[in-house]
């Protein structure tokens, strides 16, 4: 048998069509880099600019908290002005030079509406018509016809102009190019409390004025001890991540001014973020009771323009956060070895002592004894080898170490707190709580509170404001810890406090070196940390013990007016009945049928002479009525600790001359020395 007899019957393969997989081309294996700049635009959910009304809210946040540091930085009481300036689609277009143009072919749009669409519309709406001629023929109640919307499209953009103005630091003039147009750099980068979360700032404000309108940011800042005024007018390569600047100029400058305006048109959305926004303002005037903000909105509709204006209430800031060293049980491998790589100590018994918190000389020591043979006090920090660093690092994660102290940190302070909440809340009472310095993962933190019940604009039930390092957090409150801990862990009836009727307020600010905040958003504080979740948990609890006092004595007062209430309505017929007995008994006495004698026998003439009468028995039933009430009253007091009328000093400052003081803060007031 051949051996090529059994294919004779079968087909031959087909050519042209190859099994083995094609090969990639070389430039899909290509390397490729992105700058943080491009990441950051890629990927802006992350630092909060998920949709236009998103944008506009979250760069009004930057450039607010950024006015706040830069005032705070000098100690100067901040003044910060914010206007948002609405611009039309023509205004838009003669900005960026482009001639508005009428549509030529209709149908190529969005919101286009076909022939048979418009049919089917109308006649939904005519037979909505007639529905509602019955039902006002039957007497029933008609609802309002609305608008007709027409084709629903995805609409035109909106841009706004975003102003902000402050008396803060002002900037470098040769350092505002890269403040604004390099991603990552900036001033704030380092261990201590900062309001930032992600070091970007305005930064990503102007990544999405890129973005969405291509118009560059202008900046003007002025310096104490400086005459000229500095302007720049930027954009951001987002590709390479550097400044494109059109304008960087020092101009004349003859006003007082110090500080600094930054001024961005971006894409937003004011009507669906309105009402973020102006929380945002609330709140912050809550937490910094010691600035002054003014809101601008601005409209080409008249109606629709806002003007707000947060007063200043006290002149009291907290200190200015201090930067700090790392906690040894808060530092991994990668920060042991950049701290080698910048420290400007020789030995390894200097670097321990002064690159680390609560290490001592001593305890330095002993830590190196513990590390083994291969370390000495006097060997060099540069020279550890990588296995000298891991067990360095493993060390520190097992040895004990003191907590930090709280000493970094500036919290808003009870005093501030407490002024912000009545500021704007106006509530019937409040109580605060400031709590001590807590340490988590090797982070101090501190947790401070405050209830208030009543209040204008206050919901009735639980209405939670949480605040992160001296900002106000708006968004994914749900699954904050604040939140979780009212809600569920706090039982509100024991404090006499209906949580569903009465208008409660809870107000609780975490300031720490590392806040540990959850989702990419960073809008929440997580609660899976049982360290803060419990110093949560216990400063709410100060706050509720405070109240009930406050609402068992009003309680105790509300009942003891109802109580003379209801004596004093008792009055008049106490009076009849009683004089009408005295009458009679007059009577039986002057007829000699019942004598009485002494003191009834007086009273009974003076009945008969008309000296007592109703009116005197009225007189005397109501004084007696006072008398026990102010007794009742008086023993309250006595019980309560209070031999007289609470007072409450008032200091009204001058204003014809500069007062020269020093304040010294405690976490419940502050005692100011005039000089």
């Amino acid at each position: 048998m051949e051996t090529g007899s059994s294919s004779e019957g079968s087909p031959e393969p087909k050519k042209g069509k190859s099994k083995t997989p094609r090969k990639s081309k070389a430039k899909d294996s290509v390397l490729k880099q992105k700058s943080p700049a491009e990441f950051f635009a890629e990927n802006k959910n992350i630092a909060g600019f998920d949709n236009p009304g998103k944008c506009l809210y979250t760069t009004v946040r930057e450039l607010v908290e950024n006015s706040l540091d830069s005032a705070e930085s000098i100690s100067e009481l901040p003044v910060v002005e914010v206007t948002i300036e609405e611009i039309g689609k023509t205004k838009f277009n003669s900005m960026i030079g482009l001639v508005d143009r009428e549509r030529v072919d209709e149908a190529l749009y969005d919101d286009h509406e076909t022939a048979k669409a418009r049919e089917r519309r109308l006649a939904k709406e005519a037979k909505a018509q007639e529905i509602q001629a019955k039902n006002a023929a039957l007497g029933k109640k008609v609802k309002e016809n609305t608008a007709s919307k027409g084709m629903k499209g995805r609409g035109e953009a909106s841009f706004y102009r975003v102003t902000c103005k402050d008396n803060g630091r002002g900037m470098p003039h040769d350092d505002i190019p890269n403040m604004f147009g390099r991603v990552l750099s900036g001033t704030k980068y380092g261990l201590k409390q900062t309001r930032g979360k992600f070091g970007l700032g305005a930064k990503m404000a102007l990544i999405w004025s890129k973005m969405s309108t291509g118009l560059p940011i202008e900046i003007s800042s002025s310096m104490r001890d400086q005459n000229y005024l500095s302007f720049c007018r930027l954009d951001i390569d987002i590709h390479r991540n550097m400044p494109h600047i059109h304008v960087h100029e020092k101009r004349e400058f003859k006003d007082q001014w110090r500080g600094a305006e930054i001024q961005i048109v971006i894409e937003g959305n004011w009507t669906t973020y309105r009402s973020k926004i102006l929380h945002y303002m609330r709140q912050m005037a809550v937490i910094t009771p010691y600035a002054q903000f003014l809101f601008k909105f601005i409209s080409d509709a008249p109606e629709k323009n806002v003007t707000i204006k947060f007063a200043r209430r006290t002149d009291v800031m907290p200190p200015v956060p201090l930067e700090t060293k790392h906690h040894p049980s808060s530092v991994d491998l990668l920060l042991i070895k950049r701290l080698i790589t910048e420290t400007s100590k020789q030995n390894l018994l200097q670097f321990l002592q002064h690159e680390f918190v609560n290490i001592g000389k001593s305890y330095a020591e002993r830590l190196i004894g513990e590390m083994g043979p291969d370390f000495s006090p006097k060997m060099a920090v540069k020279s550890l080898t990588s296995q000298q660093i891991v067990r360095i690092n493993q060390l520190f994660r097992q040895a004990k170490f003191d907590d930090p102290s709280g000493d970094c940190l500036s919290p808003a302070g009870e005093y501030n707190l407490r002024l912000g909440i009545i500021k704007e809340l106006h509530p019937d009472m409040v109580a605060t709580y400031s709590g001590s310095a807590q340490v988590f993962e090797g982070h101090p933190f501190i947790v401070e509170a405050g209830v208030s019940v009543g209040g204008k604009d206050v919901k009735q039930g639980l209405n939670i404001f949480r605040f992160a390092n001296r900002i106000p957090l708006l968004f994914e409150q749900g699954a904050d810890v604040v939140t979780r801990t009212a809600l569920k862990r706090i039982n509100w009836n024991s404090y006499k406090i209906n949580q569903t009727q009465d208008k409660i307020g809870v107000f609780v600010s975490v300031v720490s070196t590392k806040i540990p905040f959850k989702g990419t958003g960073k809008e929440y504080i997580g609660d899976d940390i049982s360290e803060i979740a419990t110093a949560v948990k216990s400063a709410i609890q100060q706050c509720c013990i405070q109240l009930k006092s406050k609402i068992v004595k009003k309680i105790q007062a509300r009942e003891q007016q109802e109580r003379k209430r209801n004596l004093s309505k008792y009055i008049p017929d106490a009076t009849n009945a009683v004089y009408d007995v005295l009458k009679e008994m007059a009577q039986l006495h002057a007829s000699k049928k019942k004598r009485y004698e002494g003191e009834d026998a007086e009273i009974l003439k003076k009945v008969t002479a008309k000296l007592i009468t109703k009116e005197t028995l009225r007189q005397k039933l109501a004084e007696h009525v006072e008398k026990v009430d102010y007794e009742m009253a008086l023993e309250y007091a006595t019980h309560g600790g209070v031999s007289e009328e609470p007072k409450e000093a008032i200091y009204i400052q001058s204003l014809e001359t500069e007062p020269k003081f020093i304040d010294l803060r405690s976490p419940i007031f502050v005692f100011r020395l005039f000089q």
